[in-house]
């Protein structure tokens, strides 16, 4: 499965993608969408038609939302995973792992060895916790989102 950097192109997918995963990820606008996409450390997308994406920013991007603003707060050099999306049909296949591979081998060469996230404990988003532990990462805290209620435990890993 190719891994690439998404494109303008791409937009209306990745959003269509991240809004059928709102519980998981939030509803985003496009707008909002579009200009994430131009700050962001990576966009990686999945699959021809994309069944997946990957938005991460960086310790360099200012801060977007509570979360990243957590790690802002507590870490030097980061690469924040903002959300990651699979299609419900594309999941459980090692796509949210291969999308991980590129974006840790994009951080490693920009001297980058820690990878920090989200996952929401209320409501549970128990495959991307089992995802993220099998993957090595470890709690580092907790919070609630102001914006909407949502409890999530931060993740960190080192690449």
């Amino acid at each position: 499965m190719e891994i690439r950097d998404a494109t303008s192109d791409d937009m209306k997918r990745i959003f269509a993608l991240n809004n059928a995963e709102a519980e998981a990820v939030n509803a985003v606008q496009e707008d909002w969408l579009a200009s994430m996409g131009q700050q962001a450390f990576a966009l990686l997308v999945a699959g021809d038609p994309i069944e997946a994406f990957v938005l991460a920013l960086s310790h360099e991007t200012p801060a977007q939302g509570p979360n990243h603003a957590w790690f802002l707060a507590r870490k030097d050099r980061f690469v924040y995973v903002d959300r990651v999306v699979v299609a419900p049909s594309s999941q459980r296949r090692g796509v949210a792992r291969k999308l991980y591979d590129a974006l840790e081998a994009r951080a490693l060469a920009a001297g980058i060895e820690t990878l920090c996230c989200e996952v929401n404990l209320i409501p549970p988003n128990s495959i991307s916790l089992a995802f993220h532990e099998r993957a090595g990462f470890t709690p580092v805290g907790e919070a609630t989102d102001p914006r909407n209620g949502k409890r999530v435990r931060y993740l960190v890993r080192k690449i």
